[in-house]
């Protein structure tokens, strides 16, 4: 499957595990944060790389050992799901995750320049979705005025 990461098409090279499906031998797994939560040290020890699918209910705290997570995927179950954006921008701003963050589920083009500015560097596109063109919403937009994740100056700092 294909994702638009740091404003690229690539290979994903994370593969979602849902609950009650066999891990992987090897790879890097995607898991939600329920089995997370109870496997935590076996998935920790067992692979090097390792992802937690985020439902929007839930927060940064929720997340335990997060510095040793190599993403963060936060799910956008509808188009109208806005607390992933706060939770972005509290997993970069206040809790200093460095790993990938990915948007997954009701993910738009419109939508991928603002989740970029919350600290999103990773989006993962319903099937079908053409991702060239959603590559082509990074560049409608080249002035903001606030300061946000992706750069923490206000305009009147940039000139």
């Amino acid at each position: 499957m294909q994702i638009i990461r740091k404003r690229e098409i690539t290979e994903d090279d994370f593969v979602h595990v849902p609950d009650g499906a066999p891990l992987p031998e090897g790879g890097k797994p995607i898991v939600t944060l329920a089995r997370y939560t109870a496997e935590r040290d076996a998935l920790l020890a067992r692979y090097s790389a390792l992802g937690v699918r985020v439902p929007p209910d839930k927060l940064p705290s929720d997340i335990p050992d997060l510095a040793r997570l190599a993403l963060v995927a936060l799910e956008f179950p509808k188009f109208t799901e806005g607390r992933p954006y706060s939770i972005a921008r509290q997993l970069r701003d206040r809790h200093g995750f460095e790993g990938e963050l990915r948007a997954v589920g009701w993910v738009l083009r419109d939508q991928l320049r603002y989740m970029e500015r919350c600290g999103f560097d990773a989006f993962e596109l319903k099937p079908g979705k053409p991702l060239e063109s959603a590559l082509e919403a990074f560049g409608e937009l080249q002035l903001t005025y606030q300061a946000a994740a992706d750069d923490p100056r206000p305009i009147y700092r940039r000139r």
